[in-house]
């Protein structure tokens, strides 16, 4: 099994990367030999759309006659995605939403006639469905009854992944982090991970 693993928090020791390396320590249980590979938007942060990335994506005529060099990017982080038996993604929750650094990856990755297809009733993705696990922190409550702050993260990732064929979300969230201490948010990344249900790996084509 192959685990994309991705992190967006600038903070070494953030409550997403605890949360999103704990979800790849639950893998690992179930598949010891599984192949991670690494995506760290902090260090090492994607540049966001160039002028000839959008201009070869602006009409079908230049997508069918790219700009030279103008996808490399993209098509290397879509087959990091097809190469992915899982995906995992820890991010905070950035102004009620997803970092700037994750939208630049989705930016890439969503790709017109590669990643999805326009059809009248609307886009269709065209890669196999895989699990995906996304851990998010975030400093306030956006679930239940003390949610406090809306949420356009899970709405938002439910959808752009679902254009490419990615359905397959569970998403577990650390919130309030504010206001937790170490012992507490340790309690929370464990109240988190009781709810993934590990199920879906035995979906996965390669086990």
């Amino acid at each position: 099994m192959n685990i994309l693993h991705i992190d967006c928090s600038p903070r070494p020791e953030s409550h997403s990367r605890q949360l999103s390396a704990a979800i790849v320590k639950k893998l690992l249980e179930i598949v010891p030999n599984a192949r991670i590979s690494r995506r760290d938007f902090a260090s090492t942060p994607l540049p966001h759309a160039s002028s000839d990335y959008a201009t070869t994506l602006s009409s079908p005529g230049t997508l069918a006659a790219p700009l030279k060099g103008s996808l490399d990017l993209s098509e290397t982080l879509i087959q990091e995605v097809e190469t992915a038996d899982v995906i995992v993604i820890g991010t905070p929750m950035n102004n009620l939403t997803v970092p700037s650094v994750l939208k630049a990856w989705i930016d890439q990755i969503l790709r017109a006639g590669r990643t999805f297809k326009s059809t009248p009733t609307g886009k269709v993705g065209m890669l196999r469905n895989r699990p995906v696990f996304v851990g998010i922190a975030s400093g306030g409550v956006f679930t239940g009854d003390r949610a406090n702050q809306p949420d356009f993260l899970t709405p938002y990732l439910s959808a752009v992944l679902d254009c490419i064929g990615l359905k397959s979300l569970q998403f577990l969230s650390v919130q309030a982090t504010a206001f937790l201490d170490q012992e507490q948010a340790k309690l929370a990344r464990e109240k988190a991970l009781a709810k993934i249900d590990l199920t879906v790996i035995g979906n996965v084509p390669c086990l």
